[in-house]
């Protein structure tokens, strides 16, 4: 697609400053730039890249200064960028029409627009909504319901009774909806506890390849609203998760677990069950949350156990000199002929 300055302009909502008629056609690094596409400059030590550049438009902050080249002035570059990709070099379609492979229950209930691929699986008494796309080889098991506009890769799995927001994004090999993992301990072993509960998610939910959400023991679990969670994440059974809060791969949340909003938790943190995470909290990548650990509001935490970051690196630090400290030890029996 293609479009001027000018129409982009008022698309990512950014002032002009020079040629507004240029026309743009793409989003490429400063390395890779041609004539024809657009660019971003979020910091100064960039401006020396983006003025050698081929692209004659880009995007950049309020202090900038860049000549040379027509500007797109935004006070936040990078998101004013994002919405310029997304409108000039859109999604491709992962399913248009109904593909004549696909398995349509005839209860199931497909809005005008929706997309079936190919060899999809749709059960009983599921609802998909207006331009909901479902990928090939998926399966959307009975009663469960996606909401207006999602994209739904190839070979997801949604397992029955499952609630899916408006505008949710879910990535290959993500499986929504799988039992949790609830044993009773017997003197000849275990017992399955059933899980009955289901799992609801949120509006413009992102969920990443090969993800895990169970569904609920009695009750269910919730994805809030925003929420965006990355490859390889683990959310067992019960858990809130709340809005727009992000998780990084190899996370993984046993269950019943309260996470707040706009909480960050980063790559291989290990949450552990009946846990509450204050609204806006940081945990480090690697941490590890000990079960029913209360964290507080917007505290920023790190370790094994997990500790308030400063804490924790000063416990680090020490680890460091333990070596010295051991011969310094050492010598001290040995002048005190402790030995």
């Amino acid at each position: 697609m293609e479009f001027t300055v000018k129409e982009l302009a008022e698309v990512i909502g950014a002032q002009v400053e020079g040629d507004a008629q240029i026309r743009v056609a793409g989003c490429a690094s400063l390395a890779s730039a041609t004539p024809a596409d657009l660019v971003y400059v979020d910091s100064a030590k960039n401006l020396d890249a983006a003025a050698r550049s081929r692209a004659a438009c880009a995007i950049v902050g309020p202090d900038l200064h860049l000549a040379g080249k027509t500007l797109l002035r935004s006070k936040n570059p990078r998101l004013a960028f994002a919405k310029a990709i997304g409108h000039l070099m859109p999604d491709e379609s992962i399913a248009q029409g109904i593909h004549p492979t696909a398995v349509i229950a005839p209860t199931a209930k497909l809005a005008e627009g929706a997309g079936i691929g190919p060899y999809a699986v749709i059960e009983e008494n599921v609802e998909i909504c207006a331009g909901t796309q479902i990928g090939a080889h998926c399966f959307v098991g009975r009663r469960t319901r996606i909401g207006a506009g999602c994209r739904i890769y190839p070979r997801v799995t949604i397992y029955a009774g499952v609630s899916v927001g408006a505008n949710v994004i879910v990535h290959s090999g993500a499986v929504i909806g799988s039992d949790g993992f609830g044993f009773v301990p017997t003197p000849s072993g275990y017992e399955k506890f059933p899980q009955r509960g289901g799992v609801i998610v949120g509006d413009n939910v992102e969920i990443g390849a090969n993800t895990t959400i169970d569904r609920g023991a009695l009750d269910n679990t919730r994805i809030g609203r925003g929420v965006k969670l990355d490859n390889l994440v683990q959310i067992a059974h019960n858990n809130d998760v709340g809005e727009n809060t992000v998780i990084a791969a190899q996370a993984g949340l046993a269950g019943s677990s309260a996470i707040g909003k706009n909480v960050v938790i980063g790559g291989q943190v290990g949450i552990s069950d009946h846990c509450n995470i204050g609204d806006g909290a940081i945990l480090v990548s690697q941490s590890g949350v000990a079960a029913g650990k209360v964290i507080r509001p917007g505290a920023m935490m790190f370790g094994s156990p997990v500790r308030p970051m400063d804490k924790a690196v000063e416990i680090i630090m020490q680890m460091g000199r333990l070596p010295e400290l051991a011969k310094r030890v050492r010598r001290l029996e040995q002048a005190a002929n402790l030995e």
